[in-house]
């Protein structure tokens, strides 16, 4: 199976962009959003472009370690981060809304996912096509998650 090379979902939020963007521009909160990455860590401490972060990640009881780098960051914008491992790319994308934010979440794979990373997720994660469902199903828990939290926050 070839990967998908893009993978992504939608949510409207009823926020503005600014509560939005400090919920998604705070990596080292990811671990609360996302189902897959159990933490991350931005190496010096501001997610800012050019950052570097150490991620852990899960499926059930495995775990496994990642770096990135933020390639892409706008603020109130576009936060995107590449996997170095795999080559891909997570984006979170903004839009203001008549109700407050569109948020856009996707992992693209623009120059397709490293052999290393397919021989492990076929060998050790259940294979491709069930891992990007679950990406998939991740995608829309992490957007319903910030969605929850901005919403909570407003005033």
């Amino acid at each position: 199976m070839t990967n998908q090379p893009l993978i992504e979902d939608s949510i409207d939020i009823a926020a503005p962009p600014e509560a939005v963007w400090a919920i998604v521009s705070d990596l080292r909160r990811m671990g609360e959003w996302s189902p897959q990455c159990l933490r991350m860590w931005v190496i010096g401490g501001e997610v800012k472009l050019g950052s570097r972060t150490i991620n852990l990640n899960r499926q059930g009881w495995k775990r496994w370690p990642t770096n990135a780098k933020v390639v892409a960051f706008e603020p109130q914008r576009t936060l995107a981060f590449r996997i170095l491992e795999n080559r891909t790319v997570w984006t979170y994308e903004l839009e203001p809304t008549a109700t407050g934010t569109r948020l856009t979440e996707s992992r693209r794979a623009p120059h397709g996912v490293s052999r290393l990373s397919n021989v492990l997720t076929r060998t050790v994660l259940g294979g491709t096509t069930p891992f990007e469902a679950g990406l998939a199903t991740g995608i829309r828990r992490t957007l319903e998650r910030i969605q929850g939290e901005a919403e909570a926050a407003r005033p």
